[in-house]
Protein backbone atom coordinates (compact mmCIF):
# COMPACT_ATOMS: atom_id res chain seq x y z
CA UNK A 1 0.00 0.00 0.00
CA UNK A 2 1.38 3.80 -0.80
CA UNK A 3 1.37 5.97 1.75
CA UNK A 4 -0.22 9.02 0.55
CA UNK A 5 1.00 11.76 2.78
CA UNK A 6 4.22 13.00 2.10
CA UNK A 7 7.49 13.31 5.22
CA UNK A 8 9.37 16.60 4.67
CA UNK A 9 12.21 15.96 6.64
CA UNK A 10 15.16 18.56 7.86
CA UNK A 11 18.71 18.28 6.27
CA UNK A 12 20.85 19.19 9.07
CA UNK A 13 24.52 17.11 10.57
CA UNK A 14 22.96 14.16 11.09
CA UNK A 15 21.49 13.65 8.07
CA UNK A 16 24.38 15.26 5.87
CA UNK A 17 26.06 12.40 4.57
CA UNK A 18 25.49 10.29 1.76
CA UNK A 19 24.82 6.75 3.69
CA UNK A 20 22.22 8.56 5.64
CA UNK A 21 20.60 10.01 3.00
CA UNK A 22 20.17 7.04 1.51
CA UNK A 23 18.58 5.34 4.17
CA UNK A 24 15.95 8.59 4.77
CA UNK A 25 15.50 7.90 1.31
CA UNK A 26 14.71 4.48 1.66
CA UNK A 27 13.10 4.99 4.61
CA UNK A 28 10.40 7.39 2.34
CA UNK A 29 11.66 10.73 2.60
CA UNK A 30 9.04 12.98 -0.06
CA UNK A 31 11.05 16.61 0.67
CA UNK A 32 14.19 17.65 2.24
CA UNK A 33 14.11 21.31 3.79
CA UNK A 34 16.90 23.02 4.31
CA UNK A 35 16.84 25.50 7.48
CA UNK A 36 18.43 29.01 6.26
CA UNK A 37 18.27 29.64 9.81
CA UNK A 38 21.39 27.80 10.71
CA UNK A 39 24.45 26.92 8.45
CA UNK A 40 26.38 28.93 5.39
CA UNK A 41 24.67 28.52 2.07
CA UNK A 42 27.31 26.96 0.19
CA UNK A 43 26.40 24.00 2.98
CA UNK A 44 22.96 24.25 2.07
CA UNK A 45 23.88 23.73 -1.86
CA UNK A 46 25.92 20.55 -1.20
CA UNK A 47 23.03 19.61 0.87
CA UNK A 48 20.55 19.77 -1.81
CA UNK A 49 22.88 18.52 -4.45
CA UNK A 50 23.87 15.26 -2.32
CA UNK A 51 20.14 14.85 -1.70
CA UNK A 52 19.25 15.11 -5.23
CA UNK A 53 21.77 12.70 -6.32
CA UNK A 54 21.30 10.23 -4.00
CA UNK A 55 17.00 9.77 -4.66
CA UNK A 56 18.05 9.80 -8.55
CA UNK A 57 20.42 6.91 -7.37
CA UNK A 58 17.09 5.12 -5.97
CA UNK A 59 15.17 6.02 -8.94
CA UNK A 60 12.83 8.37 -7.14
CA UNK A 61 12.40 12.39 -6.94
CA UNK A 62 12.89 14.81 -4.07
CA UNK A 63 11.13 18.19 -3.48
CA UNK A 64 13.61 20.62 -1.98
CA UNK A 65 12.18 22.98 0.03
CA UNK A 66 14.45 26.16 1.08
CA UNK A 67 12.93 27.76 4.56
CA UNK A 68 14.20 31.34 5.16
CA UNK A 69 14.96 32.45 8.73
CA UNK A 70 13.14 35.60 9.13
CA UNK A 71 13.30 38.44 11.10
CA UNK A 72 15.50 37.67 14.11
CA UNK A 73 13.29 39.38 17.25
CA UNK A 74 15.44 37.77 20.06
CA UNK A 75 17.15 39.61 23.29
CA UNK A 76 21.08 40.02 23.11
CA UNK A 77 23.84 38.37 25.83
CA UNK A 78 24.25 37.96 29.35
CA UNK A 79 27.66 38.62 30.36
CA UNK A 80 27.29 35.33 32.66
CA UNK A 81 25.70 33.83 29.98
CA UNK A 82 22.47 33.10 31.53
CA UNK A 83 20.64 35.09 34.48
CA UNK A 84 17.79 33.62 36.90
CA UNK A 85 14.32 35.78 36.37
CA UNK A 86 12.24 36.14 39.98
CA UNK A 87 8.84 36.22 39.58
CA UNK A 88 7.59 39.85 40.93
CA UNK A 89 11.29 41.25 39.99
CA UNK A 90 11.65 44.20 37.79
CA UNK A 91 13.39 43.65 34.50
CA UNK A 92 14.48 45.77 30.96
CA UNK A 93 14.30 44.87 28.08
CA UNK A 94 16.32 48.36 26.03
CA UNK A 95 17.18 49.13 22.56
CA UNK A 96 19.73 50.52 23.23
CA UNK A 97 21.47 48.50 25.71
CA UNK A 98 24.52 46.96 24.09
CA UNK A 99 23.80 43.22 23.30
CA UNK A 100 26.39 41.74 24.92
CA UNK A 101 26.23 43.29 28.13
CA UNK A 102 22.99 41.86 29.80
CA UNK A 103 22.22 41.33 33.42
CA UNK A 104 20.11 40.15 35.76
CA UNK A 105 18.03 44.00 35.72
CA UNK A 106 18.80 44.43 32.03
CA UNK A 107 19.04 43.14 28.62
CA UNK A 108 19.27 43.87 25.11
CA UNK A 109 17.10 43.37 21.87
CA UNK A 110 18.07 43.08 18.32
CA UNK A 111 14.73 44.46 17.72
CA UNK A 112 14.87 48.00 17.56
CA UNK A 113 11.63 48.78 17.01
CA UNK A 114 10.12 47.03 20.23
CA UNK A 115 9.62 50.17 22.27
CA UNK A 116 7.71 51.45 19.05
CA UNK A 117 5.32 48.27 19.26
CA UNK A 118 4.39 47.41 22.77
CA UNK A 119 2.62 49.74 25.44
CA UNK A 120 1.83 49.09 29.08
CA UNK A 121 -0.24 46.06 29.80
CA UNK A 122 1.32 44.18 27.31
CA UNK A 123 2.84 40.77 27.68
CA UNK A 124 6.34 39.85 26.62
CA UNK A 125 6.91 36.38 26.18
CA UNK A 126 10.80 35.00 26.13
CA UNK A 127 12.53 31.43 25.30
CA UNK A 128 9.13 30.15 23.49
CA UNK A 129 6.88 31.58 26.11
CA UNK A 130 8.81 29.77 29.37
CA UNK A 131 9.70 33.31 30.50
CA UNK A 132 6.24 36.41 30.74
CA UNK A 133 7.09 39.74 31.05
CA UNK A 134 4.31 42.76 31.98
CA UNK A 135 5.16 45.78 30.52
CA UNK A 136 5.01 48.36 33.09
CA UNK A 137 5.93 51.28 31.46
CA UNK A 138 7.92 52.53 28.19
CA UNK A 139 10.55 55.07 28.62
CA UNK A 140 12.36 56.34 25.70
CA UNK A 141 14.59 52.74 24.30
CA UNK A 142 13.73 50.93 27.13
CA UNK A 143 10.50 48.35 28.17
CA UNK A 144 10.23 48.03 31.80
CA UNK A 145 8.77 45.17 32.83
CA UNK A 146 7.40 43.06 35.78
CA UNK A 147 8.24 39.05 35.48
CA UNK A 148 5.50 37.47 35.88
CA UNK A 149 6.96 33.74 34.91
CA UNK A 150 10.38 33.46 36.34
CA UNK A 151 13.05 31.01 35.26
CA UNK A 152 16.10 30.55 33.83
CA UNK A 153 17.14 32.70 30.89
CA UNK A 154 20.26 32.49 28.16
CA UNK A 155 21.97 34.43 25.70
CA UNK A 156 20.06 35.15 22.45
CA UNK A 157 16.29 33.70 23.45
CA UNK A 158 13.38 34.89 20.84
CA UNK A 159 10.92 37.37 21.87
CA UNK A 160 7.28 37.32 21.09
CA UNK A 161 4.65 39.54 22.42
CA UNK A 162 1.33 37.53 23.44
CA UNK A 163 -1.39 38.02 20.86
CA UNK A 164 0.72 39.28 17.91
CA UNK A 165 1.16 42.98 17.28
CA UNK A 166 5.58 43.04 16.54
CA UNK A 167 5.69 44.79 13.41
CA UNK A 168 9.04 42.96 12.03
CA UNK A 169 9.19 43.06 8.07
CA UNK A 170 9.25 39.08 7.19
CA UNK A 171 11.59 39.48 4.68
CA UNK A 172 15.17 40.96 6.35
CA UNK A 173 18.30 41.41 4.25
CA UNK A 174 19.84 38.15 4.83
CA UNK A 175 16.11 36.55 3.73
CA UNK A 176 16.78 38.73 0.26
CA UNK A 177 20.58 37.26 -0.16
CA UNK A 178 19.15 33.59 0.76
CA UNK A 179 16.49 34.06 -1.77
CA UNK A 180 18.75 34.49 -4.19
CA UNK A 181 20.55 30.79 -2.95
CA UNK A 182 17.13 29.48 -2.92
CA UNK A 183 16.91 30.11 -7.06
CA UNK A 184 20.85 28.63 -7.42
CA UNK A 185 19.70 25.62 -5.45
CA UNK A 186 16.57 25.76 -8.01
CA UNK A 187 14.42 25.21 -4.81
CA UNK A 188 10.98 23.85 -5.43
CA UNK A 189 9.08 25.21 -2.62
CA UNK A 190 10.36 28.42 -0.99
CA UNK A 191 8.92 28.96 2.75
CA UNK A 192 8.65 32.28 4.50
CA UNK A 193 8.77 32.72 7.93
CA UNK A 194 6.80 34.80 9.94
CA UNK A 195 4.57 36.31 6.96
CA UNK A 196 1.91 39.15 7.97
CA UNK A 197 -0.57 39.21 5.01
CA UNK A 198 -0.53 38.60 1.18
CA UNK A 199 1.33 41.30 0.42
CA UNK A 200 4.70 39.45 2.65
CA UNK A 201 3.77 36.04 0.29
CA UNK A 202 3.58 38.67 -2.88
CA UNK A 203 6.92 40.47 -2.36
CA UNK A 204 8.62 37.26 -1.79
CA UNK A 205 7.78 35.25 -4.86
CA UNK A 206 8.61 38.50 -6.80
CA UNK A 207 11.70 38.53 -5.79
CA UNK A 208 12.02 34.52 -5.67
CA UNK A 209 10.85 35.03 -9.57
CA UNK A 210 13.00 38.06 -10.06
CA UNK A 211 16.47 35.62 -9.16
CA UNK A 212 15.18 32.83 -11.75
CA UNK A 213 13.32 31.01 -8.78
CA UNK A 214 9.96 28.63 -10.30
CA UNK A 215 9.05 27.05 -7.25
CA UNK A 216 6.19 27.24 -5.33
CA UNK A 217 5.97 29.94 -2.15
CA UNK A 218 5.21 28.50 1.04
CA UNK A 219 3.21 31.07 4.09
CA UNK A 220 4.51 29.78 7.52
CA UNK A 221 1.32 30.52 10.27
CA UNK A 222 2.98 31.88 12.65
CA UNK A 223 1.74 34.97 13.42
CA UNK A 224 -1.63 35.97 15.11
CA UNK A 225 -1.96 38.60 12.44
CA UNK A 226 -1.31 35.66 9.80
CA UNK A 227 -4.22 33.87 11.61
CA UNK A 228 -6.49 36.47 10.80
CA UNK A 229 -5.82 37.39 7.39
CA UNK A 230 -5.49 33.59 6.62
CA UNK A 231 -8.13 33.23 3.75
CA UNK A 232 -5.77 36.04 1.27
CA UNK A 233 -2.70 34.55 2.53
CA UNK A 234 -3.75 30.90 1.18
CA UNK A 235 -4.40 32.66 -1.34
CA UNK A 236 -1.64 33.96 -2.45
CA UNK A 237 0.60 31.00 -1.88
CA UNK A 238 1.28 27.97 -3.00
CA UNK A 239 1.48 25.91 0.25
CA UNK A 240 1.22 27.00 3.83
CA UNK A 241 2.76 25.73 6.58
CA UNK A 242 0.95 25.30 10.57
CA UNK A 243 4.22 26.10 12.35
CA UNK A 244 2.97 25.41 15.67
CA UNK A 245 6.06 26.73 17.56
CA UNK A 246 6.07 30.46 17.59
CA UNK A 247 1.85 30.33 16.83
CA UNK A 248 1.52 28.56 20.44
CA UNK A 249 3.33 31.28 21.81
CA UNK A 250 1.31 34.16 20.34
CA UNK A 251 -2.18 32.61 20.29
CA UNK A 252 -1.55 30.30 23.22
CA UNK A 253 -0.97 26.55 22.50
CA UNK A 254 -4.56 25.49 23.76
CA UNK A 255 -5.94 27.51 20.57
CA UNK A 256 -3.37 25.33 18.11
CA UNK A 257 -5.77 22.40 18.03
CA UNK A 258 -8.33 23.83 16.71
CA UNK A 259 -6.72 26.35 14.45
CA UNK A 260 -4.49 23.43 13.08
CA UNK A 261 -7.98 21.46 11.82
CA UNK A 262 -9.66 24.61 10.58
CA UNK A 263 -6.24 25.88 8.63
CA UNK A 264 -6.19 21.94 6.94
CA UNK A 265 -9.78 22.30 6.12
CA UNK A 266 -9.70 25.86 4.35
CA UNK A 267 -5.98 24.91 2.69
CA UNK A 268 -7.70 21.87 1.63
CA UNK A 269 -10.93 23.59 0.19
CA UNK A 270 -9.14 26.33 -1.64
CA UNK A 271 -7.00 23.67 -3.66
CA UNK A 272 -3.99 24.78 -1.98
CA UNK A 273 -1.08 22.28 0.09
CA UNK A 274 -0.37 22.20 3.62
CA UNK A 275 2.15 21.01 5.66
CA UNK A 276 1.41 20.57 9.35
CA UNK A 277 5.39 20.94 11.75
CA UNK A 278 6.87 21.13 15.13
CA UNK A 279 7.50 18.83 17.77
CA UNK A 280 5.81 15.88 15.90
CA UNK A 281 8.32 13.71 16.46
CA UNK A 282 10.11 15.69 18.81
CA UNK A 283 11.24 12.82 21.69
CA UNK A 284 12.83 11.35 18.73
CA UNK A 285 15.80 13.58 18.79
CA UNK A 286 17.13 11.64 21.92
CA UNK A 287 14.79 8.34 21.81
CA UNK A 288 14.25 5.40 18.92
CA UNK A 289 10.37 5.56 19.66
CA UNK A 290 8.10 8.30 19.76
CA UNK A 291 5.29 8.91 23.09
CA UNK A 292 2.01 7.88 22.43
CA UNK A 293 1.13 11.52 22.10
CA UNK A 294 3.67 11.73 19.23
CA UNK A 295 1.47 8.87 17.45
CA UNK A 296 -1.59 10.29 17.79
CA UNK A 297 -0.32 14.20 16.55
CA UNK A 298 0.30 12.62 13.70
CA UNK A 299 -2.23 10.30 12.92
CA UNK A 300 -4.94 13.06 13.45
CA UNK A 301 -2.79 15.46 11.17
CA UNK A 302 -3.21 12.47 8.93
CA UNK A 303 -6.93 12.12 9.59
CA UNK A 304 -7.84 15.79 9.10
CA UNK A 305 -6.21 15.53 5.65
CA UNK A 306 -2.92 17.30 5.96
CA UNK A 307 -0.75 17.08 2.45
CA UNK A 308 2.39 16.57 4.69
CA UNK A 309 4.25 16.32 8.60
CA UNK A 310 7.76 17.43 8.81
CA UNK A 311 10.33 16.61 10.83
CA UNK A 312 12.86 19.28 12.05
CA UNK A 313 15.60 19.09 14.85
CA UNK A 314 14.79 15.62 14.45
CA UNK A 315 16.29 14.61 11.64
CA UNK A 316 18.73 17.63 11.21
CA UNK A 317 20.45 16.61 14.36
CA UNK A 318 18.52 13.77 16.23
CA UNK A 319 20.29 10.62 17.02
CA UNK A 320 17.28 8.39 15.33
CA UNK A 321 16.50 10.27 12.05
CA UNK A 322 16.06 7.38 10.11
CA UNK A 323 13.79 5.88 12.95
CA UNK A 324 11.64 9.09 13.25
CA UNK A 325 11.40 8.80 9.06
CA UNK A 326 10.23 5.05 9.56
CA UNK A 327 8.02 5.77 12.19
CA UNK A 328 6.09 8.76 10.83
CA UNK A 329 5.92 6.47 7.73
CA UNK A 330 3.87 3.62 10.08
CA UNK A 331 1.66 6.09 11.89
CA UNK A 332 0.84 7.34 8.42
CA UNK A 333 -0.17 4.23 6.79
CA UNK A 334 -1.98 2.99 9.61
CA UNK A 335 -4.28 6.41 9.81
CA UNK A 336 -4.86 6.38 6.11
CA UNK A 337 -7.05 3.16 6.42
CA UNK A 338 -9.86 4.85 8.34
CA UNK A 339 -12.73 5.33 6.11
CA UNK A 340 -13.01 9.14 6.60
CA UNK A 341 -9.28 9.61 4.63
CA UNK A 342 -10.41 7.15 2.01
CA UNK A 343 -13.94 7.96 0.99
CA UNK A 344 -14.92 12.24 -0.08
CA UNK A 345 -18.14 14.78 -0.20
CA UNK A 346 -15.64 17.31 -0.70
CA UNK A 347 -16.72 20.01 -3.55
CA UNK A 348 -20.15 18.01 -3.97
CA UNK A 349 -22.23 21.60 -3.91
CA UNK A 350 -19.19 23.50 -5.62
CA UNK A 351 -19.12 24.66 -9.66
CA UNK A 352 -15.92 24.77 -11.57
CA UNK A 353 -14.11 27.56 -12.66
CA UNK A 354 -12.29 25.67 -15.01
CA UNK A 355 -12.28 22.41 -18.02
CA UNK A 356 -8.99 20.33 -16.00
CA UNK A 357 -10.63 21.14 -13.06
CA UNK A 358 -13.48 20.23 -13.41
CA UNK A 359 -11.53 16.81 -15.01
CA UNK A 360 -9.96 16.24 -12.01
CA UNK A 361 -12.89 16.23 -9.56
CA UNK A 362 -14.86 14.05 -12.14
CA UNK A 363 -12.11 11.51 -12.16
CA UNK A 364 -11.60 11.56 -8.53
CA UNK A 365 -15.83 10.96 -8.37
CA UNK A 366 -15.26 8.13 -10.69
CA UNK A 367 -12.56 6.55 -9.07
CA UNK A 368 -13.88 6.54 -5.75
CA UNK A 369 -17.04 4.89 -7.08
CA UNK A 370 -15.38 2.48 -9.69
CA UNK A 371 -12.75 -0.60 -9.12
CA UNK A 372 -9.95 1.72 -10.28
CA UNK A 373 -6.46 0.57 -9.68
CA UNK A 374 -4.39 3.66 -10.53
CA UNK A 375 -4.97 7.48 -11.82
CA UNK A 376 -2.59 8.54 -14.68
CA UNK A 377 -2.47 12.11 -14.90
CA UNK A 378 -0.33 13.59 -18.09
CA UNK A 379 -0.05 16.79 -16.49
CA UNK A 380 2.56 19.94 -17.20
CA UNK A 381 1.81 21.67 -14.79
CA UNK A 382 0.91 19.50 -11.85
CA UNK A 383 -2.32 21.78 -12.01
CA UNK A 384 -4.71 18.17 -12.23
CA UNK A 385 -2.92 15.89 -9.87
CA UNK A 386 -3.10 19.18 -7.38
CA UNK A 387 -7.18 19.10 -7.66
CA UNK A 388 -7.27 15.32 -7.46
CA UNK A 389 -5.41 15.55 -4.34
CA UNK A 390 -7.78 17.34 -2.58
CA UNK A 391 -10.07 14.60 -2.81
CA UNK A 392 -10.28 11.83 -0.35
CA UNK A 393 -9.30 8.53 -1.69
CA UNK A 394 -7.33 4.89 -1.58
CA UNK A 395 -6.53 5.43 -5.50
CA UNK A 396 -2.91 6.63 -6.21
CA UNK A 397 -2.32 9.36 -8.71
CA UNK A 398 0.76 9.15 -10.73
CA UNK A 399 1.54 12.16 -12.21
CA UNK A 400 3.32 11.43 -15.54
CA UNK A 401 5.31 14.26 -16.75
CA UNK A 402 8.85 15.49 -18.60
CA UNK A 403 9.57 18.19 -16.63
CA UNK A 404 11.72 17.57 -13.93
CA UNK A 405 10.35 20.90 -11.73
CA UNK A 406 6.55 19.72 -12.13
CA UNK A 407 7.53 15.83 -11.09
CA UNK A 408 9.44 17.65 -7.47
CA UNK A 409 6.94 20.14 -7.22
CA UNK A 410 4.00 16.85 -6.79
CA UNK A 411 6.12 14.97 -3.86
CA UNK A 412 4.42 17.22 -1.41
CA UNK A 413 1.22 16.74 -2.57
CA UNK A 414 -1.79 14.49 -0.95
CA UNK A 415 -1.93 10.76 -2.59
CA UNK A 416 0.40 11.66 -5.61
CA UNK A 417 3.46 10.18 -7.51
CA UNK A 418 5.75 11.79 -10.11
CA UNK A 419 7.03 9.59 -13.14
CA UNK A 420 8.93 10.66 -15.78
CA UNK A 421 7.17 10.65 -19.18
CA UNK A 422 8.20 11.73 -22.43
CA UNK A 423 5.28 12.37 -24.97
CA UNK A 424 6.48 10.64 -28.49
CA UNK A 425 3.22 11.11 -30.35
CA UNK A 426 -0.16 12.82 -30.95
CA UNK A 427 -2.15 9.90 -31.09
CA UNK A 428 -4.30 9.29 -28.64
CA UNK A 429 -5.01 5.47 -28.43
CA UNK A 430 -0.85 4.95 -29.04
CA UNK A 431 -0.37 7.37 -26.06
CA UNK A 432 -2.89 5.77 -23.57
CA UNK A 433 -1.27 2.61 -24.14
CA UNK A 434 2.25 4.01 -23.60
CA UNK A 435 1.07 5.43 -20.36
CA UNK A 436 -0.41 2.26 -18.93
CA UNK A 437 2.71 0.46 -20.31
CA UNK A 438 5.02 2.73 -18.37
CA UNK A 439 3.00 1.69 -15.21
CA UNK A 440 2.39 -1.17 -15.46
CA UNK A 441 6.24 -1.76 -15.71
CA UNK A 442 6.77 -0.29 -12.61
CA UNK A 443 4.66 -2.91 -11.17
CA UNK A 444 2.09 -0.46 -10.18
CA UNK A 445 -1.12 -1.94 -12.06
CA UNK A 446 -1.03 -5.81 -14.32
CA UNK A 447 -3.10 -7.35 -16.99
CA UNK A 448 -7.45 -6.58 -16.37
CA UNK A 449 -6.72 -3.44 -13.98
CA UNK A 450 -9.11 -0.79 -14.50
CA UNK A 451 -6.94 2.73 -14.92
CA UNK A 452 -8.35 6.75 -15.71
CA UNK A 453 -6.19 8.47 -17.77
CA UNK A 454 -6.33 12.23 -18.43
CA UNK A 455 -4.96 14.37 -20.57
CA UNK A 456 -5.15 17.31 -23.10
CA UNK A 457 -6.05 17.10 -27.05
CA UNK A 458 -2.86 19.29 -27.39
CA UNK A 459 -0.01 17.78 -25.55
CA UNK A 460 2.80 20.38 -23.85
CA UNK A 461 -0.20 23.25 -23.16
CA UNK A 462 -0.35 24.06 -19.75
CA UNK A 463 -3.63 24.06 -18.07
CA UNK A 464 -4.94 21.81 -21.09
CA UNK A 465 -6.18 18.94 -19.76
CA UNK A 466 -9.90 18.08 -20.91
CA UNK A 467 -10.27 14.60 -21.25
CA UNK A 468 -10.67 11.69 -19.26
CA UNK A 469 -10.61 7.91 -20.26
CA UNK A 470 -11.23 4.61 -18.64
CA UNK A 471 -8.97 1.93 -19.65
CA UNK A 472 -8.34 -1.45 -18.72
CA UNK A 473 -4.85 -2.91 -18.68
CA UNK A 474 -3.79 -5.22 -21.42
CA UNK A 475 -7.35 -4.59 -22.79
Amino acid sequence: MLRRTKIVATIGPATEDPKVLDKLIEAGVDVVRLNFSHDLPEVHMKRAETARNRAEAHGREVGVLVDLQGPKIRIGKFKTGRVLLVEGARFVVDAAHPLDQGTVECVGTTYKQLPQDVARGATLLLDDGRIALWVEAVQGSAVVCRVTVGGELADNKGINRQGGGLSARALTNKDREDIKTAALIQADYLAISFPRSAADVEEARELFRAAGGKGGIIAKIERAEAVEGIEAIIRASDAIMIARGDLAVEIGDAAVPPIQKRLIKLARRMNKVVITATQMMESMIDSPVPTRAEVSDVANAVLDGTDAIMLSAETAKGKHPVEAVAAMDRVCRVAEQEYEVTHSRHREDDTFARVDEAIAMATMYTANHLAVKAIAALTESGATPLWMSRISSNVPIYALTSHVETRRKVTLYRGVYPIAFQITTSDHATLNREAMDELRSRGTVRDGDMVIITKGDLTGVMGGTNAMKIAMVGG
